[in-house]
């Protein structure tokens, strides 16, 4: 007995540890090994000195606290729990406190900015209202704390998570943001995933669209208030905005229009929309100008939420926040500060709560029976929702197009 209590032991002793027990100083010693061999000469081929690159990294070590790390050894792993809220429960998403709060503020910033948002508009074709909407949305219109070092997101992600190459890009341009002498290295604080400055720009971002908006040959997006509007314009006018459209309209979707219509690649103009019996929830008819333009049925929350068709201008605000909510709550939040229009009409339904990885099973179940879901990520994105409607038809169930506790036995097929 005792023998094979030894074996076990043994056989114990030789598994992989979870990333949990990672032996953490020995990661340190490899993580700042990388950083000589690995980051050292991709920054000097980029043009970033010694002197920079050393004080970037000046005594930075790995945040063991962030999302989707993958310690050496370890394998990927789909998060049991979501942490990023634009991804979450669109009401909790819509919350009463969080409108009222951007809106009334944004109303504020709409005034106060008047001068400055009419230089945005009249180079980038970007309302205003959206602008202010983004800008109140990433950092509360600059009151946000940002905390965190961007040099040891950046090197954290770029060294063991799961889009170690994204990372390991956007932690090069980082540096080169640096060594310009936009800020020094010490003062880039960014957001928990690398984002900097008061529009939230990755470090790639801020080299491509960041904007000189109050004309002093200086582009800050950390301390001016200009230049942050004007380089959130800039980056919407670059990803296509198409000026003198609207993002989106409020509609009632008949039981016989199927929810797995939904999606980017499935448009058609308004009008034709509105042959199918779509119309807006306020009862009016859709503005002339938008009707022969192409439009996009979205619906966030499959038929447990308000649905909307939206066009082309959607689609760039969400190249700004890869999430379906963000883009709404950005859109709606405009409207709300320059039209005053009131909450949508159709409410947030009660939705099962369900965990990242219980969706990532149910997406994997979706797969297996010839879905294309996006990806088994536990996202619910718009090709995890019209999935899972055209499962449901294809069963003989009520299309629903979202997830709920009695799709778990997808997990199991």
């Amino acid at each position: 007995m005792f023998s094979r209590f030894l074996v076990l032991l043994a056989v114990l002793w030789l598994l992989p540890l979870p990333a949990a027990a990672t032996n953490r100083a020995k990661v340190e010693r490899q993580f700042q090994d990388w950083l000589q061999q690995e980051i050292w000469p991709e920054a000097k081929a980029a043009g970033v000195s010694r002197k920079t690159f050393k004080a970037a990294f000046s005594g930075v070590t790995l945040n063991w606290d962030l999302p989707d790390l993958v310690p050496p050894g370890s394998t990927p792993q789909v998060p049991k729990l979501q942490r990023q809220a634009e991804f979450g429960v669109p009401a909790k998403y819509f919350s009463r406190s969080g409108l009222d709060g951007a809106s009334s503020m944004g109303r504020k910033m709409l005034q106060s900015h008047a001068g400055t948002l009419s230089r945005v508009e009249a180079e980038t074709g970007v309302p205003g209202r959206i602008a202010i909407a983004i800008w109140g949305r990433e950092s509360a219109h600059g009151r946000a704390k940002i905390p965190h070092n961007v040099f040891r997101v950046l090197g954290t992600k770029a060294f063991m998570s799961t889009r170690a190459d994204y990372f390991s890009a956007e932690l090069i341009a980082a540096l080169q943001i640096a060594q310009a002498g936009h800020v020094d290295a010490g003062d880039m604080k960014s957001s928990w995933a690398g984002a900097l400055g008061q529009p939230q720009f990755m470090p790639s971002n801020f080299l491509k669209y960041a904007s000189d908006g109050n004309g002093d040959g200086r582009t800050d997006i950390w301390g001016s208030e200009a230049d942050t509007l004007m380089s959130i314009g800039a980056f919407l006018a670059e990803h296509g905005w198409q000026k003198g459209r609207d993002w989106g309209f409020e509609v009632k979707v008949p039981p016989e229009v199927s929810c797995s219509l939904e999606g980017p690649d499935q448009g058609r103009s308004i009008a034709d929309w509105e042959s199918l019996g779509i119309t807006r929830i306020s009862g009016r008819p859709f503005p002339a100008a938008e009707r022969d333009g192409q439009g996009f049925l979205m619906m966030p929350a499959g038929r447990y939420g308000p649905a909307f068709i939206v066009t082309p201008n959607f689609y760039v605000l969400k190249d700004y926040n890869k999430s379906d909510l963000y883009a709404l709550f950005v859109g709606h939040v405009g409207d709300r500060i320059q039209y005053g229009v009131g909450d949508f009409t159709a409410g947030w339904q009660g939705l099962d709560r369900l965990y990242r990885s219980d969706v990532a099973a149910m997406q994997r179940g979706l797969e297996a029976l010839g879905h294309d879901v996006g990806g088994a990520d536990g996202l619910v994105g718009f090709k995890t929702r019209r999935a899972i409607g055209r499962w449901q038809e294809s069963t003989g169930k009520d299309a629903r197009c979202f997830p709920d506790s009695s799709m778990k036995s997808l997990a199991s097929n």
